[in-house]
């Protein structure tokens, strides 16, 4: 087994073990689990909401979620896979809210005193075109690629996470890489 496959494998056992304490009120291993998924959870959110703001707020939720839902956790999937669920369901809720209570006039009027998602994520120019096409991407695509690849979930547990069946993970993974590379093709990368 490879070294990061072998560190995967550990911090998921430990991640298991936190969750079965956690179910037992072990308040400790409550704020340790919630502590070892905050970061995960964040990038996560980002790069579905593309907006640090929108990520840390969804990310709050997704952890007092967690909290609640805590004894419910019965194990048969990887905490992460199922924390990672539970933060796209806030994701599509938070997009959701900010499609109907777009005010053109409230937008105007709200400074742009976020920083750009590039000196957040420390991109450079050719991760900054990717970031731009994954947020180019239909919301349920970017889920995908962003549970499938950047968060390195096998099909089975993307499917899970997303509520879906694994042949519909692959068939919008196969359409948003063919947007991509659409979108690359004719770009040479690092120019």
């Amino acid at each position: 087994m490879p070294p990061d496959e072998a560190d995967n494998a550990t911090d998921q056992r430990r991640l298991a073990e936190l969750a079965r304490a956690a179910r037992s009120g072990d308040r400790a291993a409550t704020a340790e689990l919630l502590r070892a998924l905050q970061d995960p959870i964040y990038r996560f959110a980002l790069a579905q909401l593309a907006d640090p703001d929108a990520a840390a707020e969804a990310t709050q939720e997704t952890g007092l979620r967690l909290l609640r839902a805590i004894g419910r956790f019965e194990g048969r999937s990887r905490v992460t896979t199922w924390a990672l669920g539970v933060a796209l369901n806030v994701c599509r809720e938070q997009r959701r809210k900010r499609t109907t209570q777009s005010d053109p006039e409230r937008i105007e009027a709200t400074p742009d005193r976020a920083p750009s998602t590039e000196a957040v994520l420390g991109l450079g120019e050719d991760q900054q075109r990717l970031h731009d096409a994954l947020d180019a991407l239909a919301p349920r695509q970017r889920e995908a690629i962003t549970l499938r690849y950047l968060q390195q979930l096998s099909l089975a547990e993307t499917a899970q996470a997303m509520g879906c069946s694994p042949g519909a993970v692959k068939a919008t993974v196969w359409q948003a890489l063919r947007r991509l590379r659409t979108t690359f093709s004719g770009e040479e990368i690092g120019s």
